[in-house]
């Protein structure tokens, strides 16, 4: 995959996109991520690329020409391949697993991070995708970005070292992920369920399953509204339910 981030501070990629599982996926030659300054691309002398609005307004306003001119320059040096451009703004639509999922299935993604009061409305012309991280505002788009980023390409084959880590984790399956343990078996008292150390691996997955329902239900009853249960799992939220009010 190949990642393109355009930013007005392309220095605070430098940590995150070099480190941990990003950093390995660099180096195994599975990601190739190149961050941009869009200021560069300025058409003025000052290169500045904000304005005041049309209209009146508070703040200043990204201008369209410097992000279209980086989008040009990025498609013409590889033409062939189509990208998916990705506009970072608190009004687009709420970024989850299924969209980390959905951008991993991509062969090219670019990343706009803005900055200021707002974006001239021409640039979202240029966009396949206005995507927000959640109901609240942050300085720019980097933070977003980086956390999409980090999200999707922790989905490609062979960046995890098991990819069953990425099949099951919270969200992928529609359920919040099922309590884990390591050793020790006891620890001040507080010991591993009993049926994780029994080596019988039927009732391990239904303990698993339980206890993932058990968590959303606790957690995020609102994820169950479009889960399709299947009749084990309606026998064991029954079940939950009974346990609850005991």
């Amino acid at each position: 995959m190949k990642i393109d981030v355009l930013t007005l501070f392309p220095k605070m990629f430098e940590g995150p996109m070099g480190e941990s599982i990003i950093g390995k996926a660099v180096a195994k030659g599975l990601l190739d991520i190149n961050v941009s300054n869009f200021r560069e691309y300025s058409d003025n002398k000052h290169q500045t690329v904000d304005d005041y609005p049309y209209g009146g307004g508070a703040g200043m306003l990204l201008k369209v020409q410097p992000i279209y001119d980086n989008l040009k320059a990025i498609d013409e040096a590889d033409p062939t391949v189509k990208k998916r451009v990705i506009l970072l703004d608190p009004a687009g639509k709420q970024f989850n697993q299924a969209m980390a999922e959905e951008f991993s299935q991509e062969e090219h993604l670019v990343f706009i991070c803005g900055h200021y009061e707002g974006y001239d409305e021409r640039i979202r012309t240029l966009v396949t995708d206005e995507v927000s991280l959640g109901d609240y505002v942050l300085t720019g788009g980097e933070l977003g970005a980086m956390v999409m980023i980090d999200a999707t390409v922790r989905l490609l084959p062979d960046v995890l070292g098991n990819q069953t880590s990425a099949q099951t984790d919270s969200y992928s399956t529609g359920l919040l992920e099922h309590p884990q343990y390591t050793r020790p078996a006891e620890f001040k008292g507080m010991k591993v369920p009993e049926v994780l150390t029994n080596g019988n691996h039927k009732l391990i997955e239904e303990w698993q399953l339980k206890e993932s329902l058990r968590r959303t239900v606790q957690r995020r009853p609102d994820l169950l509204a479009d889960l399709e249960l299947t009749p084990q799992m309606e026998k064991f939220l029954t079940e939950i339910k009974q346990e609850e009010t005991e």
